[in-house]
């Protein structure tokens, strides 16, 4: 092949053009290759979310991972939790997202102070016959019931009309010695006085004594008339009865006044004052209500009802009001001591034992974060409570579906009602695991129960509730009126739900395991008895 000789100039350019040519190529590689485009427009942000997401197993949450993955323990899929960010904010704080609250109805509330708190106290009782408008119908003399004119309980009777009538061998005797004695008081007058007196003793009248003189006729019977007006509440006698002197025939009740007796436990006796003015209603006429003025506290505490005694005088003109209605009681009582605290909802508090608790909402957070913290409550104010310590004015608080945000904090291993220090509760479910224990490594366990318990009212609740509570051991007795079932937590390396139970039925109450004795039974008040 021959064999080309170019000008050494013209070699030169060819080079000089290679060259540029491979390093426009070099060029388009480097800005126009797919793999390096990626990497300049790669977005790191999902690096940064996978890192600061925190992942848990939906059946084991105390499972922390920082990346997603398999549950060491069950193998399940990891679920993530929250962000750092949040989580960083307050460790034992329960982070919830806002699907979460709504599909557990939580909401909130912001606390305010309350000028004056009012407490209202609901008391029940029965309308009873006053007592100073009671009188006894008696027998001045001995004798046998010859005819009553009122022959029932119930009956109406007016001052001075005719109750019954006596045969009494003592008034023949006592007229018989007036006449004798009239034929010589001129001389004897002393003994004629005498027998006069007598007759008067008897309760005749010196008219029916000038009658008897004057006629000479001895009178065989002797008429018994009402002193009063009212209701015959009570008929002791028959016709044909013999009877002694002084026998009580008839109790009559003037019913143009009555008392309220209501009972009042101690702990509510603080609120209730003499002159105050309580409402109330009778459950045999509703929708009418009364009120009255509180005349009188019982100063005796009764020791087996745990009451005390609070009378309400009312007029009772048209006589609707009958002895032996239930009533039913509202007094509102300003609490002055107690104003300008705040004031928040019952539904917001949990009790667990003597400590009583609410979720506060972190400051500072879109989503929902809340914490535990213990507060001291003060009085009872029916649907609210006072706050003594533990909460300041414009912090948001859980006020409904706070079960719900307490049971995310156990299931989290944070601090919570049952488990106040967090970690892993002490409620012992796993009987099996806990019998594997040595003796020695068995901490108090706290177990819930549910019995049932007999009752009526709002003061059963109470009485079933502070027997249950008065046992050591017990953290929290809640008993429910409709169900008639009482849910009880307890420590029970310090009670048994034997030694509850029993403490109830010692208060008067029937249960699953006890009856109560009938003497304690028989105390309790009207509205309280529940055996058919």
């Amino acid at each position: 092949m021959k064999k080309l000789n170019l000008p050494k100039k013209v070699i030169n350019r060819y080079s000089r053009l290679t060259v540029f040519f491979l390093l426009g190529i070099l060029f388009g590689w480097l800005v126009f290759s797919p793999s390096h485009r990626t990497e300049e427009k790669h977005d790191h942000s999902t690096d940064i979310e996978q890192q600061s997401t925190v992942w848990t197993c939906a059946m084991h949450p105390q499972i922390r991972m920082d990346k997603p993955g398999k549950c060491p323990i069950c193998g399940m899929d990891l679920i993530p939790l929250a962000e750092s960010g949040i989580l960083s904010i307050d460790p034992e704080a329960i982070h919830m997202t806002e699907g979460a609250a709504r599909l557990a109805d939580v909401l909130t509330t912001v606390v305010s102070r309350q000028k004056k708190p009012v407490k209202e106290v609901r008391l029940y009782g029965k309308v009873q016959p006053d007592e100073r408008l009671l009188q006894s119908q008696v027998a001045h003399v001995s004798g046998r019931i010859e005819k009553l004119y009122v022959s029932f309980t119930g009956e109406s009777v007016r001052k001075g009309q005719l109750l019954a009538r006596i045969y009494s061998p003592e008034l023949i005797i006592g007229q018989q010695e007036l006449l004798e004695a009239a034929k010589t008081k001129s001389t004897q007058p002393v003994i004629y006085e005498a027998t006069r007196e007598k007759l008067r003793l008897l309760k005749l009248t010196n008219s029916q004594i000038e009658n008897i003189e004057n006629s000479g006729i001895v009178q065989t019977t002797l008429d018994i008339v009402s002193n009063t007006d009212g209701i015959v509440i009570s008929r002791e006698v028959s016709t044909g009865d013999y009877i002694s002197q002084g026998a009580t025939l008839f109790r009559i009740a003037n019913l143009s006044k009555v008392w309220v007796l209501f009972d009042a436990y101690e702990s509510d006796l603080q609120f209730i004052n003499k002159n105050e003015k309580i409402t109330f209603t009778l459950q045999s006429l509703p929708g009418t209500e009364y009120s009255g003025t509180i005349t009188f506290i019982d100063p005796v505490i009764d020791p087996v009802t745990r009451v005390a005694r609070i009378r309400v005088e009312v007029s009772n003109p048209s006589g609707r009001l009958k002895p032996e209605m239930f009533a039913t009681g509202v007094l509102r009582a300003t609490l002055k001591e107690y104003s300008n605290n705040i004031i928040i909802p019952e539904s917001s508090v949990l009790w667990t034992g003597k400590r009583s608790i609410v979720y506060v909402k972190q400051p500072g957070v879109d989503e929902p974060v809340f914490k535990m913290r213990e507060i001291v409550l003060g009085p009872y104010l029916g649907d609210s409570f006072v706050v003594i310590d533990g909460l300041a004015e414009g912090e948001e608080i859980v006020t409904k579906g706070t079960f719900s945000v307490d049971a995310a904090a156990q299931l989290e291993g944070k601090a919570s009602m049952m488990n106040p220090s967090g970690g892993q509760s002490s409620i012992m479910h796993d009987h099996a695991a806990m019998m594997s224990q040595p003796v020695s490594s068995v901490k108090s366990v706290l177990r819930h129960e549910t019995f049932k318990v007999e009752g009526n009212c709002e003061m059963c609740k109470e009485r079933i509730e502070t027997a249950a509570k008065s046992v050591t051991g017990v953290e929290s007795a809640n008993w429910e009126i409709d169900t008639k079932l009482i849910h009880i937590t307890f420590n029970s390396s310090a009670t048994s739900a034997d030694s509850i139970l029993k403490a109830i039925a010692n208060a008067g109450h029937d249960n699953e395991k006890y009856r109560a004795p009938d003497i304690v039974y028989n105390k309790l008040p009207e509205c309280c008895l529940y055996r058919k």
